[in-house]
C-alpha cells in the first residue's frame, strides 16, 4: 500500500518532466522521510565554471531557501504557497493552476522572456527540481511503474541502479514504451530536464570545457533565469553546426560533447517544449502560423518549418529554425516524425549496414534520402507516411542552401561574389547552379560543383518538380498549360517542360530554371527516376553495375548513362541490345540533352576550351566547326553526330521546326519506332515543298553540312557501304571523297562493261541517294564550293542557298568565271550530262513532264526522252526552257553530250583532230567540234549513228539560234540588228535563222556570213535541217517525193525536181521558199565557192540544173574519151615507124 500511495503521490505531484540523473559536482541531500515533495535542507552550493565548491560573487542565500528546510508533509506543501514567488504567480499564472505544483512550474518556466521574476523565486524553483532530480526515490518509483517497460529495453534492465541512469535510458527510449502510467511518467521526467541544461545527465560533464572556451554561459546556480540556459545549448548547437561549415576550426568542439549535443537535440525532437531556446523564440510565431497545431510528435517544429521564409516570420525564429534544421542535416532522428515514419523502412533496406562508409555518415540527412530514395526508384516498397516525410525535407534542402554544411563550406565565394541576397525560396540555390552552368562568365571550384551534385541528389528533385519551389513558381504556367495532362508530382512534367523548352509556351524564367536543375540532373542517370527504373535491370547486365551501393562516392559520374547508350543503338550483328522500354528512356534523355549543350556532361567536359574558343548556339552548331576542334572534343562531337545521323529525334530543335513538313510528307517513317536516317533523308527529298520553313531549312541543310565532313555521319550511307568503303576506298575520311570514289569506280565498271560491279548494289544503291543530295546544294560539295567562293560573291550575291539555284547562277555566268571555278563547273557538267539525274534543278522543273512522258526511261536517257518530247503541246513551258538551256550547254561541247560523243566516237579525231590538238580537258570548245562534225554531214563523209546524231543537232538548232554556240559568237551584232523582234520573241520557229539568210547581202562581218552559209549548205543536204521550208513543203514531199528516202539531200533533189517539172503543181508556199533557197543558193556558190572536190559534188547534186550540169560534164568526159582514143592511136603508128627503122 505504501508503494502504491507513493506512485499515486507521485503521478499527482510530479506529473511534470522529471532529471535524468544527478548533477555532477552537486552534493545531494540526505532524504529526511518527510517525503519527496520537501525542498532540500539546505540549499545547493553554488558551483563555478569548473565545478569547485564555493560562493559565486558572494550572492547571499535567499531567506525563502532557508525557509524551505522546514519539514513539511508530502502531501501538503505546495509552490503556490511560498512568500517568494507568490507575486509572480498572482501576476503570470491563473489561479486554477496554483494547487498543482506540475502547472505552477510549467507556468512560471513558460512565461515570456520579458516578465521578469523575482530572484528568490527563481532560486526557489531551481532548488525544487535539482530536489526532484537528485531524489533516488524517484528511480524506485519508476521500477515499479515501468517495471514491464525495463524488461522489454534490454539497454534499460542492464543499467546499475541507484545512479539515476535507469531513468535516463527509459528518456531515451520513451518512443518505445507502451504502457500509459510510465510513459506519462517519463514525459513529465522529461520536461523538468530540459527546462536546464546542468539537469541533462551527463551534459554538463561533457561539455563544460566547451561551454567555457565557447563562451556560451556560465553554470551558476541561479546566477542565471530559464530563459538563458537554454541560451547555453542553443550556443553549443550553433557551434557545431558553425564547426562543420568552416574548414579553419579555431575551437574545436569535442566528441563526447558532440554526441551528448545531439542527443538533447534528438530528445527534444518531438515536442518543440523541449527545445527552451527555439520555444522561446517562436513562441509568438507559433501563435501566429501553428495555432491549431497541436504540440507533441514534432508537429509544431513542421508547421514552423513550412512557414520559415514567411515575410511575418521572425528573424530570431527563423534563425533558430534553421539551426535546428541544420542538426536534423546532420543527424536525422533529431527529426522525430521522419524517424518515426521511416523507421521501419531504414531497417527493411538496410539502410545503416553500407560498411565501405563512415560510420558517422549513416546518420546524416543526405544518406538517408539517397538510400531510401533509391529504393523507391528501384519499385520497392516504402511507405506513404515515410515518403511524405522524405519530400519535406527534400523541399527543405532544395529552400534553404544553408542546411548543407558542404555548400556554406565549399561555396562561400561564389554566394558572396554572385549569389548574395537571394537566400529565399531556394534561389541561392539556382544561382549557384546557374554559377555552375557557367552562365554567369565563371565556373566554380571542384568542391562547389561536387556539393551542388551531393546535395541535388540527396533533395531529389528529378521524381518530384514540386520540391524545387523556385522552379515549380517558375514553370507553374507552362505546366498549367503544356503539361497539364500530367498529373501533378509525377516526373514525367520534367520531361514535359524540357519538351517545350524554346517553344512559344515556354517563359523565359522558366526555361533559365529548368535548364539550372537539368544541368546536374544529366550528371547522374539515378535523378531521372524513369530513365532508373527502366534500365536499371539494363545497367546490371550490361554495365555490370551489381558492386555499386547506389549511395556510393565510387560511381563514375556519368559511365553507366554512357554504356547505356552505347548499347542502344547496337544492331543485332554487333551483339546484346537495351531492352526496348529502356532504349525509349535513352532516346528521350538524348533528345532532351541535344537541346543545351551543356546537358551532355563529356562533351561539354571535353570542350570546355572548344566553347570558350569558338561561337555556338543552343542547337550545338559547334560541329561546325567539327575540323579545327581539339582531338578529345572532335572525338565526342563526331559520336554525337553520327549518333544523331541514325536517330534524328536527337535533335529536338530540328525536329521541332520540321514537325509540319514531317506530318505532311514523312509521317509514315516518323512514326517508326526506329529511326534508321529515314527521317532526315525524307526531310531532304522534301526540303523545297510549300510545308518547309526557313528554321527547317536551314537546320536540314546544316545537317548535311555535318555530314560531308564524316561519311560515319550519314547512317545509311554508312550502313550501306561500310564495307565497300574499306574495300576500295581506305583511308578516305571525308563523305564527298568518298561518294567521289565509289562513284569513280562505278562508273569506270559500267564503262568497261565488267561481268561483276565492284561496288555492291546496296552501296550503289545509297550512293545514288547521296549523290542527288549533294546535287542540290553547292556548299555540299566542299571542293566546288570553295574555289567558286569568290565568284559567288561576285556574281550571285543574291542568289541564295538550296534549291541548286546557286550552281544554276554559276551555269548561266559560266564564261565570266575565273579559271579554276570554270573548270570545276564544267566538270560537275560533264557529269551531270552523263547522269541527268544528278541535274538537281532539271530533275526539279521537270517532275511532272518526267512522270507524263518519260516514266518508264532509264535515269541515263532522261535528258534524251525530254528532249524529244520538248515540243509537245503538253509540255510545261518552264520545263522546255530548262530543257532549252541544257541543249545549249550540250552544244557548247561534244563532251557534254554522251549520245553524240559515243556516235561520232571515230568521226571526230579522224575530221577534228586540228581542234581537238587546241582544246583543254577542262573549258569548251565552244560548238567547234559540232560545227565541224555539221559540214562534214553536208559533205555526206560521216559514219551513220553519227549522221543521225548531227541530223538531230541541225534540225534543234534551226528551230532556235541559241543552239549553235558558232552563230551567236560570230553574230552577236548582226542578231540584234538586223533580226532584233524575231530574236525577242524567242518562239523557237527557226525565225531568227531565217531572218539572217534573208538578209545574208547585209552581213558586213566575214565569219557571220560564213556561218550563214553554212547554214545554207547543211539545208541542201537535207531538208529536215530547213524547217521552215520543211514546213512549207510538207504536202509536196508527202505526194512527191513519198518514196524517196530521206538524208544524203535526196528529198530536196526531189523537190528541186519537181519545182523544174512543169506537170508537177507545187503549193504556193512551198514553190515560194524552194525558188528563194535557189536564189540563196546560188549567191553562196558566187561568194563561197566549192572548197573542194566533194563540196562541188554536193554543189552539182543539189543544183537546180543539175540535169544540165551533169550532161555537160558526162559530154565532156565523150569528148575528152574519144580525144584520147585517137590521140593514143596516132601515138602508136608513130611509135612503130620509128622501131621499123
Amino acid at each position: 500500500m505504501a508503494a502504491s500511495g507513493r506512485v499515486h503521490l507521485l503521478l499527482l505531484l510530479m506529473s511534470v518532466p522529471f532529471c535524468l540523473c544527478t548533477v555532477q559536482g552537486l552534493k545531494a541531500p540526505s532524504g529526511n522521510g518527510n517525503g519527496l515533495g520537501n525542498p532540500p535542507a539546505n540549499p545547493p552550493v553554488p558551483v563555478n565554471i569548473i565545478g569547485a565548491p564555493g560562493p559565486v560573487n558572494n550572492v547571499p542565500v535567499a531567506p525563502a531557501v532557508a525557509a524551505m528546510t522546514q519539514p513539511r508533509r508530502a502531501t501538503g506543501w505546495k509552490l503556490a504557497e511560498e512568500q517568494s514567488c507568490r507575486d509572480d504567480l498572482t501576476r503570470i499564472c491563473p489561479k486554477h493552476a496554483w494547487s498543482n505544483n506540475l502547472a505552477v512550474l510549467e507556468c512560471l518556466q513558460d512565461r515570456k522572456e520579458e516578465t521578469e521574476i523575482a530572484v528568490d523565486c527563481n532560486h526557489l524553483l531551481w532548488n525544487y527540481k535539482l530536489n526532484l532530480t537528485m531524489d533516488p526515490k524517484f528511480e524506485s518509483v519508476a521500477m515499479e511503474i515501468c517495471k514491464s517497460t525495463i524488461t522489454e529495453i534490454k539497454e534499460c534492465s542492464e543499467e546499475e541502479r541507484g545512479k539515476g541512469y535507469l531513468v535516463s535510458c527509459l528518456v531515451d527510449h520513451r518512443g518505445n514504451i507502451t504502457e500509459y502510467q510510465c510513459h506519462q511518467y517519463i514525459t513529465k521526467m522529461t520536461s523538468i530536464v530540459f527546462s536546464d541544461y546542468r539537469l541533462i545527465c551527463g551534459f554538463m560533464d561533457k561539455c563544460r570545457e566547451d561551454i567555457n572556451t565557447l563562451r556560451c554561459g556560465s553554470i551558476n546556480v541561479g546566477e542565471k533565469d530559464i530563459h538563458s540556459q537554454g541560451e547555453v545549448i542553443a550556443c553549443l548547437e550553433k557551434a557545431l553546426v558553425r564547426e562543420a561549415e568552416q574548414q579553419d576550426q579555431a575551437h574545436p568542439i569535442r566528441e563526447e560533447c558532440k554526441k551528448s549535443i545531439m542527443r538533447v537535440a534528438e530528445l527534444s525532437s518531438d515536442d518543440f517544449h523541449l527545445d527552451r531556446f527555439l520555444y522561446f523564440s517562436c513562441r509568438e510565431d507559433r501563435e501566429r502560423f501553428c495555432e491549431n497545431t497541436q504540440a507533441g510528435e514534432g508537429k509544431v517544429y513542421k508547421c514552423l518549418f513550412s512557414h520559415k521564409f514567411e515575410e511575418a516570420m521572425s528573424e530570431k525564429c527563423r534563425e533558430a529554425l534553421t539551426t535546428r534544421q541544420k542538426l536534423i542535416t546532420q543527424d536525422y532522428k533529431v527529426s522525430y516524425s521522419l524517424t518515426k515514419a521511416c523507421k521501419a523502412d531504414l531497417r527493411k533496406h538496410r539502410c545503416n549496414l553500407d560498411t565501405n562508409m563512415p560510420r558517422a555518415r549513416e546518420a546524416r540527412l543526405s544518406y538517408l534520402l539517397l538510400c531510401l530514395e533509391s529504393a523507391v526508384h528501384r519499385g520497392r516498397t516504402v511507405s506513404e507516411d515515410c515518403q511524405g516525410e522524405m519530400l519535406e525535407y527534400r523541399r527543405m534542402l532544395i529552400e534553404d542552401f544553408s542546411l548543407s554544411p558542404e555548400i556554406v563550406l565549399h561555396c562561400r565565394g561564389e554566394i558572396e561574389t554572385h549569389c548574395s541576397g537571394l537566400h529565399r525560396k531556394g534561389r541561392t540555390l539556382h544561382c549557384l547552379m546557374r554559377v555552375g552552368r557557367g552562365d554567369k562568365g565563371s565556373t566554380v571550384d571542384g568542391l562547389c560543383q561536387s556539393a551542388l551534385q551531393t546535395l541535388i541528389q540527396s533533395a531529389d528533385p528529378g521524381s518530384d518538380y514540386r520540391i524545387d519551389r523556385a522552379l515549380n513558381e517558375a514553370c507553374e504556367s507552362v505546366i498549367q498549360t503544356a503539361c497539364k495532362h500530367i498529373r501533378s508530382g509525377d516526373p514525367m512534367i520534367l520531361s514535359c517542360l524540357m519538351e517545350h523548352l524554346y517553344t512559344e509556351k515556354m517563359v523565359e524564367d522558366c526555361e533559365r530554371r529548368l535548364l539550372e536543375l537539368q544541368y546536374f540532373i544529366s550528371r547522374d542517370w539515378k535523378l531521372d527516376p524513369i530513365l532508373y527504373k527502366k534500365c536499371q535491370g539494363d545497367a546490371a547486365r550490361l554495365c555490370h553495375t551489381h558492386g555499386w551501393n547506389e549511395t556510393s562516392e565510387l560511381m563514375p559520374p556519368g559511365a553507366v548513362f554512357s554504356c547505356l547508350y552505347r548499347h542502344a543503338y547496337r544492331t543485332e550483328e554487333q551483339g546484346r541490345r537495351l531492352s526496348r522500354d529502356c532504349k525509349v528512356e535513352v532516346q528521350r534523355i538524348l533528345h532532351q540533352r541535344a537541346l543545351d549543350v551543356k546537358l551532355d556532361p563529356d562533351l561539354q567536359k571535353r570542350c570546355l576550351t572548344d566553347l570558350g574558343k569558338w561561337l555556338y548556339d543552343k542547337t550545338g552548331k559547334e560541329q561546325r566547326r567539327n575540323s579545327n576542334l581539339l582531338s578529345g572534343c572532335g572525338e565526342v562531337v563526331g559520336n554525337l553526330t553520327e549518333l544523331q545521323s541514325e536517330d534524328i529525334h536527337i535533335e529536338a530543335l530540328l525536329i521541332r521546326a520540321c514537325q509540319p513538313v514531317i506530318q505532311s510528307h514523312c509521317h509514315d517513317v516518323s512514326d517508326n519506332q526506329v529511326d534508321t536516317g529515314d527521317v532526315m533523308e525524307c526531310l531532304v527529298q522534301n526540303k523545297h515543298q510549300k510545308e518547309m520553313n526557313s528554321k527547317c531549312t536551314v537546320g536540314v541543310t546544316h545537317f548535311q553540312l555535318i555530314q560531308m565532313k564524316d561519311f560515319r555521319f550519314s547512317y545509311k550511307f554508312k550502313m550501306a557501304c561500310k564495307e565497300d568503303v574499306l574495300k576500295l576506298c581506305p583511308n578516305i575520311k571525308k563523305k564527298v571523297d568518298v561518294v567521289i570514289c565509289l562513284s569513280t569506280t562505278v562508273r569506270n565498271d559500267t564503262l568497261q562493261d565488267v561481268k561483276e560491279q565492284r561496288v555492291s548494289l546496296k552501296c550503289r544503291k545509297q550512293l545514288r541517294v547521296e549523290e542527288l543530295e549533294m546535287s542540290e546544294d553547292i556548299r555540299l560539295e566542299p571542293e566546288l564550293y570553295d574555289v567558286c567562293k569568290t565568284d559567288i560573291g561576285r556574281l550571285c550575291s543574291n542568289v541564295v542557298f538550296g534549291n541548286a539555284q546557286m550552281m544554276e547562277c554559276l551555269k548561266e555566268r559560266k564564261k565570266q568565271l575565273s579559271q579554276q571555278c570554270h573548270q570545276r563547273v564544267f566538270k560537275l557538267q560533264e557529269g551531270e550530262m552523263l547522269d541527268p539525274e544528278l541535274d538537281y534543278q532539271l530533275m526539279r522543273v521537270c517532275k511532272q513532264m518526267i512522270k507524263r512522258f518519260c516514266t518508264d526511261v532509264d535515269a541515263k536517257n532522261m535528258l534524251q526522252c525530254l528532249k524529244q518530247n520538248k515540243n509537245s503541246e503538253l509540255m510545261d513551258p518552264k520545263c522546255k526552257q530548262m530543257i532549252t538551256k541544257r541543249q545549249i550547254t550540250q552544244n557548247t561541247d561534244y563532251r557534254l553530250n554522251p549520245i553524240l560523243r559515243k556516235a561520232c566516237k571515230a568521226d571526230i579525231p579522224k575530221f577534228c583532230q586540228p581542234i581537238l590538238n587546241k582544246a583543254s580537258d577542262d573549258s569548251e570548245l565552244e560548238g567547234q567540234v559540232i560545227g565541224c562534225l555539221k559540214l562534214k554531214y553536208a559533205d555526206q563523209r560521216l559514219s551513220p549513228d553519227c549522221e543521225d546524231q548531227i541530223r538531230v543537232i541541225l534540225q534543234e538548232s534551226a528551230l532556235d539560234y541559241r543552239l549553235d554556240p558558232q552563230l551567236q559568237i560570230h553574230c552577236a551584232e548582226e542578231i540584234p540588228g538586223l533580226c532584233a523582234e524575231e530574236a525577242v520573241a524567242q518562239e523557237q520557229t527557226g525565225q531568227v535563222e531565217e531572218c539572217l539568210k534573208a538578209n545574208l547581202l547585209k552581213i558586213k562581218h566575214d565569219l557571220c556570213k560564213k556561218e550563214v552559209l553554212n547554214m545554207l549548205k547543211e539545208s541542201k543536204a537535207d531538208v529536215f535541217v530547213d524547217p521552215v521550208l520543211h514546213t512549207a513543203c510538207a504536202l509536196d514531199l508527202k505526194h512527191q517525193c513519198a518514196a524517196v528516202t530521206p538524208g544524203r539531200g535526196r528529198q530536196m533533189s526531189c523537190l528541186l525536181e519537181s519545182l523544174q517539172d512543169k506537170r508537177v503543181r507545187l503549193q504556193p508556199e512551198c514553190k515560194k521558199r524552194l525558188q528563194d533557197r535557189m536564189d540563196m543558193w546560188s549567191y553562196a556558190a558566187k561568194v563561197a565557192p566549192a572548197e573542194g572536190f566533194s563540196d562541188l559534188a554536193m554543189q552539182v547534186m543539189t543544183s537546180p540544173s543539175k540535169n544540165y550540169i551533169l550532161f555537160i560534164i558526162s559530154l565532156g568526159v565523150i569528148v575528152l574519151f574519144l580525144v584520147g582514143l585517137l590521140c593514143g592511136r596516132i601515138t602508136k603508128r608513130v611509135t612503130r615507124e620509128l622501131k621499123d627503122r
